[in-house]
């Protein structure tokens, strides 16, 4: 099949699987092994059009809807996945493969370490600098943490990505930071600014945000840095 992938965590589950996809996003880390297609928020939709692909694979959490409705009108078939927790990507990831005609190798992996431990912690885990942004419960990087018994201060916001600054997130009763390393580049230099709203844990971004094959790694990875700090 040509499949264009959108989103660079099913690139990175796509080349597990043992399928090479006909594009991608230049934030796909594959972006020098395969053509790229712009990116996830602004792709080329008369590009992946000409590739005539059997499917693009977007997600509703990094993908424009507009742009999907683009590439549909246009006669491409979308295939949408939707990850808002641990427990989504067992069941997405199983949906992905049927569509694309292959066995998937995550196997039970993601069924493990779904079910979320007692509350040890309060955390502000920023997403973004001005201004500053952090998570709700309805996340997938808010779902990780809560199974490793952090739970982020923003956890009963209305919105997926709210404006709290440090000094709020210290109001609210945060008791660390979990700061990853994207979508912003969060790193020893942002420490002190931090630092308001409790002790300070950088983590890999990709660990706390990006699902698929590697979700059980990535979670044992965090499990260990978290508890080591």
């Amino acid at each position: 099949m040509r499949i264009v992938s959108l989103v660079p965590s099913a690139t990175e589950t796509l080349l597990a699987w043992g399928v090479e996809p006909s594009a991608v996003t230049r934030f796909c880390e594959q972006g020098k092994r395969f053509r790229t297609v712009g990116g996830t928020k602004d792709p080329h939709v008369e590009a992946i059009v000409a590739l005539q692909p059997d499917v693009v694979v977007m997600c509703d959490q990094e993908n424009r809807i507009v742009d999907a409705h683009a590439l549909e009108t246009a006669g491409v078939s979308v295939h949408a996945i939707s990850i808002t927790s641990i427990g989504t990507v067992g069941p997405e990831m199983r949906r992905l493969a049927l569509r694309i005609g292959v066995a998937p190798t995550l196997g039970d992996a993601c069924g493990v370490g779904t079910s979320m431990r007692p509350e040890r912690k309060r955390a502000y885990v920023p997403i973004w600098k001005r201004p500053w942004m952090t998570i709700n419960h309805d996340t997938y990087g808010a779902s990780v943490l809560a199974s490793l018994g952090i739970v982020s201060v923003a956890s009963g916001h209305a919105d997926r990505y709210p404006a709290i600054d440090p000094v709020e997130a210290r109001v609210l009763g945060a008791d660390c930071v979990v700061a990853p390393s994207e979508p912003y580049a969060f790193s020893e230099r942002h420490r002190a600014e931090l630092e308001v709203a409790g002790p300070v844990v950088f983590v890999d971004g990709q660990d706390l945000f990006w699902w698929g094959v590697r979700t059980p790694a990535a979670q044992a990875r965090l499990a260990m840095k978290l508890s080591s700090e």
